[in-house]
């Protein structure tokens, strides 16, 4: 679908190039001097590598619909991850690079967005959350109770994250997949 260049939007894919990008910021520019643009940072949804792009109003760009289908995470063997469609109960397996850094937040039964072009899976989408337990932390340091004091505690999964300094060892929290980083302590 043929869409006007400062019709790109955060989240849309085009094909640019040859290749699919994903926008992923955009910023409207109006120089003093010339035609409105629209400056775009595309990201390669294959490689993962950068651009940045200026569009005008008058140009056309090829945005890409891509399929979309909820897969129910199975198993890890290495960096080879098994999921099964919940409806047909057939299995795909993705290599680590297509999920990438939030793999490590896969947990059994969890089920994700697996998006596709053309019948090839492209990218996995885990849920925004997931819950973990701090399995180390360190103590609370006297007199370091300050609002924007996080303290280093680490998950059941190995990995980091920063919390603050009421959070303790054993303790379940909420964490974003996107970065790793701390939203809240979980209600149980």
């Amino acid at each position: 679908m043929k869409i006007n260049g400062n019709a790109i939007r955060p989240g849309n894919v085009i094909e640019h190039e040859g290749r699919l990008w994903r926008a992923v910021k955009i910023m409207h520019t109006q120089p003093g001097k010339g035609g409105a643009y629209l400056q775009v940072e595309l990201k390669d949804i294959r490689a993962g590598t950068k651009l940045n792009e200026r569009f005008r109003s008058s140009e056309t760009v090829e945005r890409v619909r891509l399929d979309e289908k909820e897969y129910q995470f199975l198993f890890a063997d290495g960096d080879l991850f098994t999921f099964m469609d919940s409806d047909t109960f057939e299995q795909i397996t993705l290599a680590e690079e297509l999920i990438g850094e939030p793999a490590v937040f896969l947990q059994d039964g969890m089920v994700v967005t697996v998006e596709s072009y053309e019948g090839s899976p492209i990218s996995v989408e885990l849920p925004e959350t997931v819950i973990m337990q701090i399995v180390e932390a360190d103590p609370v340091v006297k007199g370091q109770t300050a609002a924007s004091s996080y303290k280093p505690a680490k998950l059941s999964n190995g990995v980091r994250v920063m919390v603050p300094p009421h959070v303790e060892s054993g303790t379940r929290i909420v964490v974003n997949t996107a970065d790793a980083s701390y939203v809240e302590r979980a209600k149980d």
